[in-house]
């Protein structure tokens, strides 16, 4: 069932608005805008009917707040309001809202406009999705990674837990590619895809490929120590795929790791820390490829032997 949240500080209107569309839809009511930004940023929705007359914080602010953070500036945004004039609805939809509904409800109206919406935003997802799968291996691209590590460092900073990082390249790839060519080099891309993917498919793994050769992969949940011998056996499980490498380089394609785990803070940078685990992976390679060296919670190095 999808899911809609409504952003009203009146608690019986919103129950109003709740009864005409709660037979078709899960909803969820928040009676402030803070609360309203807070539930959109950390829970999925595919609809947000927003009151715009509020205290300290109206509907047209938090339309614009919600419109500036990538993880909710694709949720569609129906205004509640009593402000029936062209001001008004032009601000709104300015703002980046999707429609008006007007009070007091007519419900027809309200579940036409609802279950409009709702199918548009349905249909557009299927399209996202579809362009944030990479086309080669058929793993999350970028794009997808980028919407996703945000959402989910959020949810981290928020129940304080351990939250990782971890970036893996393909050792040697130019001459991979220069010795057996282009084709047999996305083979290989492929093969690695597959294998880290199918190691990393717990409900808090998300693997996803960052570009090249690289891939890039996040974990909720566990300790430094336990996701470092973790992607030891990642990285042992691409050696043991036994894919023959150039031999002047080494007898097997491999892959070197490199990661940290934070307990992230509200507020802290999710940037900060994707810079220290691309350090680890270079490090991983500067000290002789397939590998694995970590960053722990105090920012300790801790190296495979």
């Amino acid at each position: 069932m999808e899911r809609i949240l409504i952003v009203d500080d009146s608690l019986l209107q919103a129950a109003q608005l709740k009864k005409i569309i709660e037979d078709d839809y899960d909803v969820t009511i928040a009676q402030t805008a803070e609360e309203g930004l807070r539930r959109a940023s950390n829970e999925d929705y595919s609809l947000i009917l927003l009151d715009v007359v509020m205290p300290e914080m109206d509907g047209f602010t938090l339309l614009k707040k919600l419109q500036e953070e990538i993880i909710t500036q694709s949720v569609p945004v129906i205004l509640i309001t009593s402000l029936a004039d062209a001001v008004n609805e032009q601000r709104g939809l300015i703002l980046g809202a999707v429609d008006y509904i007007t009070k007091p409800y007519i419900p027809l109206i309200v579940k036409a406009r609802v279950n409009t919406h709702v199918k548009l935003y349905q249909y557009r997802r299927q399209v996202e999705e579809q362009s944030m799968t990479d086309q080669l291996t058929g793993i999350p691209n970028r794009r997808r990674y980028d919407r996703y590590s945000l959402k989910k460092w959020n949810e981290a900073a928020r129940l304080h837990v351990p939250f990782s990082i971890c970036m893996f390249d393909i050792d040697h790839f130019k001459m991979y590619n220069d010795t057996f060519g282009h084709p047999a080099g996305d083979k290989v891309i492929t093969s690695v895809a597959r294998t880290i993917s199918s190691q990393l498919k717990r409900s808090t793994d998300f693997v996803a490929r960052y570009g090249g050769e690289e891939f890039v992969a996040i974990s909720m949940g566990d300790s430094s120590q336990k996701l470092f011998e973790y992607l030891q056996r990642v990285r042992k499980a691409v050696e043991d795929l036994h894919i023959p490498h150039s031999p002047s380089v080494c007898q097997w394609v491999t892959v070197s790791v490199g990661g940290v785990t934070v307990v992230p803070e509200t507020g802290s940078s999710y940037d900060t820390y994707l810079k220290i685990a691309d350090t680890m992976l270079y490090d991983a390679k500067r000290h002789g490829r397939n590998r694995v060296v970590w960053a722990d919670e105090q920012l300790k190095q801790v190296f495979e032997k």
